[in-house]
């Protein structure tokens, strides 16, 4: 089973928040690292953009396939992380630590409440498995 830490909320489409008063840091999950395979690049959002929850906002690329990366919280990216563009794998090695991929300045703190919690994401993997 991957590693799906309890403090973090998650997307049904595997990308992962941790939310620090009104910022997100937002990932991918370990489950979608492992099935994506090893990465060989990932397309953040451009820092200042205003994302929507839902929206595709980043591209992430294996030795496997392509795949979009969804927003979580609606707001503007405020940082990303740009270890990334030259070291894709970290999200392979780290995914909840130095894999992160973009923080956002979150416009509507109720949207929180409608992410997954770590039970109910563990749910949803076993459900693919």
């Amino acid at each position: 089973m991957s590693n799906v830490p309890s403090e973090l909320k998650f997307l049904s489409s595997h990308e992962w928040v941790l939310i620090e008063g009104d910022v997100a840091t937002v990932g991918v999950s370990d489950y979608a690292q492992e099935s994506l395979g090893d990465l060989v690049f990932v397309e953040l959002p451009e820092v200042g953009s205003v994302i929507a929850a839902g929206d595709s906002v980043a591209v992430i690329e294996s030795v496997k396939a392509a795949s979009d990366s969804y927003a979580p919280v609606s707001g503007e990216v405020i940082e990303v992380n740009s270890e990334l563009e030259d070291s894709p794998e970290r999200i392979n090695d780290d995914p909840y630590g130095d894999g992160w991929m973009y923080r956002v300045k979150m416009e509507d703190l109720d949207e929180v409440g409608e992410l997954l919690d770590a039970d109910a994401y563990i749910d949803k993997i076993a459900d693919e498995e």
